[in-house]
């Protein structure tokens, strides 16, 4: 069920800037894991955009920042303000609308939101805080319809730790995104050349000093062989 509806027109996703996808992640996970104190006020969002656990990368932002989010946010009506009791203003998010998902895709989009690239494993961990996921085919089953509605790309080759990333970032940041994970994939490889490598090199290390132990028995067998068959040379 949504968390929220509206008869507002629905606007199609766009591009974000970091802090907006940011307080956008933080708005639908308050309202999943904690919807007693959703929708949030503006410090609630402050904390939460800064909080240590869950995000990545970390972040500072100030009031200002956040309401700088919170204004882009609304323009391309991914959120909205509203009169909370006591005339207090809060802030709630219409992400199933604007991005068109439902429970499990918004649990997806919102981890990708708030921690970055992740591979399915690490989507099916994280995010089943918000959404049950069964198994890793049932997170491959939502990432796959994200895909066809534009909002989920994969950053690397299909295979073992395939990494995924929500399309929401400018088109400079994306290529950065891009370069880094490429640069992190690269490092990885390499490293796991070397520990072959080294591990070879261990093993071959190994049998060397086997065959010279094997030797040193086979040379000591044989001069022990020819005092028994030569005993006086022996003395």
């Amino acid at each position: 069920m949504n968390d929220e509806s509206t008869d507002e027109p629905k606007m199609s996703p766009v591009p974000l800037s970091a802090s907006a996808r940011r307080v956008l992640g933080v708005l639908v996970e308050k309202a999943k894991t904690t919807p007693d104190n959703y929708p949030l006020t503006l410090a609630g969002i402050v904390t939460g955009s800064n909080q240590k656990s869950n995000r990545d990368p970390k972040m500072d932002l100030d009031e200002d920042d956040v309401l700088l989010a919170l204004d882009e946010l609304r323009k391309v009506g991914a959120a909205r303000e509203v009169q909370g009791s006591g005339r207090a203003i809060k802030y709630r998010h219409a992400a199933y609308d604007w991005l068109d998902v439902d429970g499990p895709g918004s649990a997806v989009m919102t981890e990708l939101l708030l921690r970055g690239p992740q591979t399915l494993g690490e989507l099916r961990t994280r995010a089943s805080r918000m959404h049950p996921f069964a198994d890793l085919n049932a997170m491959k089953s939502v990432v796959s319809d994200l895909a066809d509605k534009g909002l989920v790309e994969s950053l690397t080759p299909p295979g073992r730790g395939q990494v995924f990333s929500h399309t929401l970032h400018p088109a400079q940041e994306r290529q950065y995104l891009t370069a880094k994970v490429e640069k992190q994939n690269a490092s990885r490889t390499t490293s796991t050349a070397t520990e072959t490598s080294n591990s070879n090199r261990t093993a071959v290390d190994q049998l060397l000093d086997r065959l010279e132990s094997v030797n040193d028995r086979i040379d000591s067998l044989e001069k022990r062989l020819a005092e028994l068959e030569n005993p006086d040379s022996s003395s």
